[in-house]
């Protein structure tokens, strides 16, 4: 057992947080750990690798450029557990290389198992001659055409190589004169292109060779006066981050300039082959310019990011089962009317388990319905060619008052959304970008409609975007309702983002960066004067990340104070759990599967046993984050409807409570643990909301659509 940790005697910041980079290092480490995963198909492990690979991408090209950035410009500031820069670079250098080791061993145990499938990575020499015949084929009619081979000479200096850019470098001697006079050349390989090409054409096997290994094998098509001495793959990562100016004139031309200038961003990381040749390596180093600890050297290939192409080409008996979201009972007994259902009483859809059609066929409802004056509309992620798109197209071309909110400083989807603004405008709508400092990160859509010479509102507010592909493997909540009171705080809310008003005297939906921080906090403290009185004082929180100081502090203060805490926190968490004198009261839990935990969920016990109808709980877009709290739009809102209620905690809560198939965790000394399921206890969250249907979208009750009910032991 790791030693405990008291701060009784010297609670400082660095016993009281964990590094928020290490943190993130940890989760990635557990979404690798899938990729070893016995018990899920073989190529969905391959996927887990994948995933694992570009979460690490995105994590050099914005946190580790912001610490380098930091040491450049010797800004003196020291993380919350007492480390400076150049300290937090060591530890997550370290931590990355441990990370990439653990990559290299599970890829060599997929390639055996890989192997026994009949799925092989082969070389150049270990094809038959029919193979080598219908890959230089290949070569010469889908690869060579779109190459540019350079010999880095003074004429053809060292090129810029771009941010993700993947490239092959070669030393060659002239065939003729100068034989033994060393050169360099090198190839930038398309990003379109295949990077993993099956040769065999024999039914049920399969042979993958890489499109670098291709090209070193045909160099001599490439550079025919050359002979070939040594090849070697590498790529880079470029710092990808930028801050918004809060002198901009116009938002949309400051970020089309920026996100120029982020493919030539700094090198914060040159992956290498481990085997790699001495005199190229010092060649590739010397021309990139980068330090010691921006190498990083891989036993295998180098983007291994991409592997999940072989997922896509691959035996459908080695992926999950398809799983169809079920449509929701409740609407099919209103005929698909969404305004009949909605006015009937609010409900949640939640997705994947449940279709994101819904969201969807209630935007194109209220776009064809003759009935409806306005739509208002929130986008931070989705498509160009979505459909929630396509019915904000539809609605403003019918001639109805139709606004949507873009956050184009959505990171990584800022080209996507400037040209979704671009679309929209087109049509008709009325595009706003929202505060030029803080991101509009809240989920919600309002439609107005004319019913009985009246006005009445229907709104949706959700805890994900609306992205239809990541709807699909996100676990998101979609809360919809005709509530007046909900309508007219979501009606000042669009105010707030399109004419710079705040919201005063809301009633239900709380906001950042006005009041979620201090709502949170007066329900803790609620809490504890619960538990001060003798009452039953819990709590019960799922989010992506727990990172702000100042909400970790008040569960700390929670937890001395005897309340009983569990916490869900799929990604990075920042308290330390079970330490005595400090949060020997807190559980904290990683749920890391088939469908990515995303929604945000906050319970407290309210002075009774939970789960209870006397139990408060609130939904939304908020994470505990400093940038959720202070810095973006948000909404949480309070779940009231019973049967709503029901199902977001007695359901959603404590089928992730009781999970045991994919659950983590985290221990005293800041790892984190799978928990060792037996036939006994064994329970899937994911695997329960697959097989039973949501209580509010269930409909009239029957004994056939009843969900298995769950229990606490």
């Amino acid at each position: 057992m790791p030693k405990q940790v008291n701060l009784k005697e010297n609670p400082t910041k660095t016993h009281k947080y964990i590094n928020r980079e290490i943190s993130w290092l940890k989760f990635n480490l557990r979404v690798l750990s899938e990729a070893g995963n016995k018990n899920i198909p073989l190529l969905e492990r391959v996927r887990f690798l994948s995933i694992a690979a570009n979460n690490l991408d995105e994590f050099f090209m914005v946190r580790v450029a912001g610490i380098f950035n930091q040491i450049k410009e010797r800004v003196d500031v020291v993380s919350t557990d007492g480390l400076n820069p150049e300290q937090q670079l060591d530890k997550i250098t370290d931590t990355t290389k441990f990370l990439l080791k653990k990559s290299n061993d599970v890829w060599a145990n997929l390639k055996v198992n890989l192997n026994k499938e009949g799925i092989f990575f082969v070389r150049y020499n270990e094809l038959n001659s029919s193979e080598k015949i219908r890959l230089g084929k290949y070569f010469r009619e889908y690869i060579y055409p779109v190459l540019t081979p350079l010999i880095i000479d003074p004429a053809h200096p060292f090129p810029f190589i771009p941010n993700q850019g993947l490239f092959v470098v070669m030393s060659l001697n002239k065939k003729k004169k100068n034989k033994n006079k060393k050169r360099f050349s090198l190839i930038l390989i398309p990003k379109k292109i295949e990077r993993f090409v099956n040769i065999s054409n024999k039914e049920g096997i399969k042979k993958y060779i890489s499109v670098e290994h291709i090209i070193s094998s045909y160099a001599n098509i490439l550079f025919p006066d050359y002979k070939i001495v040594k090849s070697t793959s590498a790529r880079v990562i470029r710092d990808s981050d930028f801050e918004i100016q809060e002198e901009a004139e116009d938002l949309v031309l400051y970020l089309e300039q920026a996100l120029k200038k982020r493919k030539r961003g700094r090198i914060v990381k040159l992956e290498i082959r481990s085997n790699i040749d001495e005199d190229l390596r010092k060649f590739i180093v010397k021309n990139l310019e980068v330090k010691k600890d921006q190498i990083y050297e891989i036993d295998s290939f180098v983007g291994s990011h991409q592997i999940d192409e072989i997922y896509n080409k691959g035996n459908s008996n080695y992926i999950f089962k398809p799983f169809n979201p079920r449509p929701l009972e409740r609407l099919k007994q209103h005929n698909n009317n969404y305004f009949d259902a909605i006015k009937t009483k609010d409900f949640i859809v939640h997705h994947p388990y449940e279709t994101f059609d819904s969201v969807i066929q209630f935007l194109n409802q209220a776009a064809q319905d003759s009935n409806v004056i306005a739509i208002k509309q929130t986008l931070y992620r989705t498509t160009v060619d979505s459909p929630i798109v396509k019915a904000l197209i539809e609605a403003a071309e019918k001639g109805k008052s139709v606004t949507a909110v873009v956050e184009i400083k959505a990171r990584f989807d800022e080209e996507k959304n400037i040209s979704l603004a671009n679309a929209l405008e087109k049509s008709g709508v009325q595009v706003v970008y929202g505060f030029l400092t803080l991101k509009t990160h809240a989920k919600a859509s309002l439609v107005v409609r004319k019913e009985d010479k009246k006005m009445r509102t229907y709104v949706h507010i959700g805890t994900g975007n609306y992205h239809p592909i990541n709807a699909k493997i996100y676990t998101d909540l979609s809360f919809f309702s005709a509530d007046p009171i909900i309508g007219k705080d979501i009606e000042s809310f669009f105010n707030y983002v399109t004419g710079n008003s705040k919201p005063k005297n809301l009633k239900k939906i709380i906001l950042s960066p006005q009041d979620i921080r201090s709502k949170l906090y007066n329900l803790i403290d609620q809490e504890i004067n619960n538990i001060k009185s003798g009452k039953n004082a819990e709590i019960w929180a799922k989010m992506n990340s727990l990172v702000d100081q100042g909400m970790i502090d008040k569960f700390y203060q929670a937890s001395k104070a005897g309340v009983k805490i569990f916490l869900f926190v799929r990604g990075v968490c920042c308290l330390r759990a079970g330490i005595e004198n400090l949060s020997e009261n807190i559980v904290v839990k990683s749920i890391v599967g088939r469908f990515l935990e995303h929604s945000r969920i906050f319970c407290f016990a309210n002075g009774h046993s939970m789960p209870s109808r006397s139990n408060l709980i609130f939904v939304g877009s908020a994470d505990l984050m400093t940038r959720n709290l202070d810095r973006r739009i948000e909404i949480i809102m309070p779940i009231t409807n019973p049967t709503v209620h029901e199902q977001v905690l007695d359901q959603i809560m404590v089928a992730n409570y009781k999970d045991t198939s994919q659950s983590w965790f985290l221990n005293k000394d800041d790892n984190y643990v799978k928990i060792k399921s037996s036939k006994n206890n064994e329970f899937s969250a994911h695997n329960y909301f697959m097989k039973n249907p949501s209580l509010s979208g269930r409909g009239q009750t029957s004994s056939l659509n009843m969900p298995q009910k769950i229990t606490i032991n």
